[in-house]
């Protein structure tokens, strides 16, 4: 295991028990969240870091509640089991589970990869279809059976009670189309179902009187709660939408991969930027190093970011690939994560509680 060394900086606050305070920012993707749940397995496994608080958002807030519900009943053990639990009973909910689970299925895999490219415009097919009818018209009777997934294996009465970290959780209000982060401790599982609501897929979640879609659309995920509400200087992003691709799309597909790409990383690149300008101007003015007037300030001199970019890992898959959740791919895209977060620990967990791994001035000249 990594342990990350004692920060020198005199900013650099710890727990009671010695240990180093990160926030985690956990983006939305649908099944790519399973990424993001290898590298919080990993990160469970360091002694020296304590998670002070998680933003997330779509697949990142049902990571996030996961991990908050599990700390609670058996403490990072108990994270790393409710998370492996809610992934499992994903799989066991794809209409190809009990094949791929048999014998039989195991037997025919490489027949089941031949013929995938046959399968491909039978794919296409059903999302034109769905880009034609609403979920109103094709799921009248509002049918998600993640909703079920998510109650069974998250007791959000533990959530709501966690003291061992604090949840922001984004969804995009639909009459306004502002952000709206639910707190923690009103959480529910139809607050997660809003940010995690495709509007072409799921009709939309109404939460006291007001409908709500996936909280991508508005900060995949939101860091400014973090920045505000957490003790903790060293920030984490955990990435899966590729930022950049080289090849400029021209397939119908392609192309609309792309475009939910930039459409859900959009947010998040914009509150990076802000957040990058806001430390030019402070280092500018001379303030570093000096009383702030305002806490934000300081809060935003002090930060540390880092990120895990799952975005190379994840790219050749393709967009399409966030609705397959077979036990399979999802256990792939577990090992990724763990490996990418061992990765970044080898690298720059030495600079946890010293300085920024991130350049993040460089998302200004992007």
């Amino acid at each position: 295991m990594t342990t990350p060394p004692r920060a020198r900086r005199k900013n650099t606050a710890r727990t009671a028990s010695g240990k180093l305070p990160i926030d985690l920012a956990l983006q939305g993707g649908g099944s790519h969240g399973a990424f993001t749940w290898g590298v919080l397995d990993r990160l469970l496994e360091e002694d020296g870091l304590e998670i002070a608080a998680i933003s997330g958002t779509s697949a990142g807030a049902m990571n996030a509640v996961a991990l908050a519900a599990g700390l609670m009943d058996g403490g990072r053990a108990g994270a790393q089991r409710v998370l492996r639990q809610f992934w499992t009973r994903v799989a066991e909910i794809s209409p190809f589970h009990t094949l791929q689970s048999s014998p039989l299925g195991t037997a025919f895999a490489p027949a089941q990869a031949l013929m995938a490219p046959w399968l491909a415009p039978f794919k296409q097919f059903n999302a034109a279809l769905g880009s034609q009818l609403s979920p109103y018209q094709l799921n009248p009777l509002n049918l998600n059976p993640l909703r079920d997934v998510l109650v069974e294996t998250v007791d959000f009465k533990r959530v709501c009670a966690c003291h061992k970290t604090q949840l922001f959780i984004a969804a995009t209000q639909v009459r306004t189309g502002r952000l709206r982060v639910f707190g923690q401790h009103e959480l529910t599982a139809d607050m997660v179902m809003a940010s995690a609501c495709l509007p072409l897929l799921f009709q939309a979640v109404e939460i006291d009187g007001e409908a709500y879609w996936d909280g991508g659309y508005a900060g995949n995920p939101s860091l400014m709660p973090l920045i505000t509400e957490s003790p903790a200087d060293d920030l984490l992003l955990v990435q899966i939408n590729p930022v950049q691709r080289d090849d400029v799309p021209r397939s119908a597909s392609d192309i609309l991969d792309r475009i939910n790409e930039v459409t859900f990383n959009a947010s998040l690149l914009k509150e990076m930027r802000s957040i990058a300008l806001l430390k030019q101007l402070i280092d500018g003015e001379g303030r570093s190093g000096q009383r702030h007037r305002q806490l934000l300030f300081k809060r935003v001199q002090d930060l540390r970011v880092h990120l895990i970019d799952g975005g190379e890992s994840l790219s050749p898959l393709g967009a399409a690939s966030k609705t397959e959740t077979q036990w399979a791919f999802l256990s792939k895209l577990h090992e990724l994560g763990r490996a990418s977060a061992s990765r970044w620990l080898a690298d720059h967990g030495h600079h946890l509680g010293e300085r920024s791994s991130f350049d993040l001035a460089g998302v200004l000249e992007g």
